[in-house]
């Protein structure tokens, strides 16, 4: 019988055929942790006793609160630069960026089997890597034995074809496809992306997607490897870690959906990623702050779409207008083809690489009733620091358009 993609690579990396449902013992390829999550796994290591064995494949980030606003936050840093030196970790601290964004430019590879101290680790799929989020107390297991355990979850191919019309993104697509499974809509399930919309995505774009499964509930979300994907890296210097990764035509699949690529701009409203719409359902919304950046959308693509509209332009007098790099490489990039000089210019503020406001923890805490939207990829109550504001959810082009006018804006209006 043939195998989805997830099968694929959990049955090589636990050394025997393994399909949905089974229960496997999984050698790991990489292993990743955030400021946030780093010191409850590493406490956990400390109570158990125990020596790590992964401490080769394993990477630290400092990029939750980056740079720390409080001392407790700081000495939570200085604990994650003691145990990385001390097991000789890879160690990612201020500045160089979000966990997601570095980890797919610098580490996970096709066919790995990657897992995480965050739940966007889902992120790493787009290159054809099983990668998921766990606790950190799984993650503190993954670092002290070099393995875990894993259910082998069922897969929903979904099936995306047709053309992107103007001022329609990534972020639309992936918003619209949640908006109709629902928060719980794919539990635990892999969902395996294919059809002509698909093969059409670059690689931002396919990030973007795997980022926001989480989202309905999914375990992992994964791409086919093709020439996107070596081209992808080829340009982070890392072309031999290529290879092909693709599901066996006569693969089991629980459920195949289908989609088309012929959407409206898309906003989830608060609070919840589920409660979509189209933008022209929340047109003229007012809105006090615009976001744009994460691990969601804080690319290279994503800003130049911010730069290009802004040019010439100004942001509305009422807007503060955030922009945030995912990690050290795309700010230097953004500099050098002058993105953040336009941005700047035109009264955006450009904040340094990392999470920014999107847990609320600084850099853009929200006042009580004030309205946000943002490129993030959670609007639920208090998620930027305060539970008596809204979030609204929308791609870097609705969120430009929105900055400009100073409510929820079509983005065609100004592409």
């Amino acid at each position: 019988m043939g195998q989805t993609i997830a099968e694929k690579i959990l049955s090589e990396k636990s050394g025997r055929n393994v399909y949905a449902g089974d229960l496997v013992v999984a050698k790991i390829d990489q292993i990743a942790l955030q400021d946030g999550t780093a010191p409850l796994a590493i406490r956990r290591i400390r109570e158990l006793g125990r020596n790590v064995k992964a401490g080769k494949i394993t990477h630290f980030f400092v990029d939750h609160a980056s740079p720390p606003p409080r001392k407790e936050l700081a000495n939570d840093q200085k604990l994650i630069r003691s145990f990385a030196r001390e097991i000789e970790a890879d160690m990612n601290d201020v500045g160089d960026g979000v966990i997601h964004q570095v980890m797919v430019e610098k580490h996970v590879k096709p066919g790995d089997l990657a897992v995480g101290a965050d739940s966007h680790t889902c992120t790493y799929g787009a290159l054809g890597c099983f990668a998921t989020g766990m606790g950190s107390t799984d993650i503190a297991i993954a670092m002290v034995l070099g393995k875990n355990w894993f259910r082998v979850p069922e897969t929903f191919r979904v099936q995306i074809d047709g053309s992107l019309p103007k001022g329609v993104f990534a972020k639309d697509l992936i918003l619209h496809i949640i908006g109709e499974l629902g928060v719980d809509g794919a539990t635990y399930k892999a969902l395996e992306f294919h059809g002509e919309t698909v093969d059409a995505l670059d690689m931002d774009s396919r990030l973007t997607m795997a980022n926001m499964v989480v989202e309905c509930g999914a375990k992992v979300g994964l791409f086919e490897t093709d020439d996107v994907t070596k081209r992808f890296l080829v340009e982070m210097g890392r072309e031999n870690d290529f290879r092909v990764i693709k599901a066996d035509e006569d693969a089991n699949y629980e459920r195949e959906l289908y989609f088309s690529a012929e959407i409206e701009p898309m906003v989830a409203k608060p609070h919840n990623v589920d409660n979509v719409v189209s933008v022209g359902e929340v047109e003229g919304i007012k809105v006090d702050q615009v976001y744009v950046g994460t691990c969601t959308n804080g690319r290279l693509s994503d800003i130049e779409i911010v730069a290009k509209m802004l040019k010439g332009r100004r942001v509305h007098r009422d807007v503060r207008l955030l922009v945030c790099p995912a990690s050290r490489r795309v700010y230097i990039k953004a500099l050098e083809l002058g993105y953040l000089k336009t941005i700047v210019e035109a009264g955006g503020v450009v904040l340094p690489p990392g999470c920014g406001p999107c847990v609320g923890i600084h850099m853009g805490v929200l006042a009580d009733g004030e309205v946000c939207l943002s490129t993030q990829n959670r609007n639920f109550k208090g998620r930027m620091g305060n539970p008596n504001a809204e979030i609204y959810l929308a791609s870097p082009a609705t969120a430009v358009a929105t900055a400009i006018k100073g409510e929820i804006a079509d983005p065609r209006e100004f592409l």
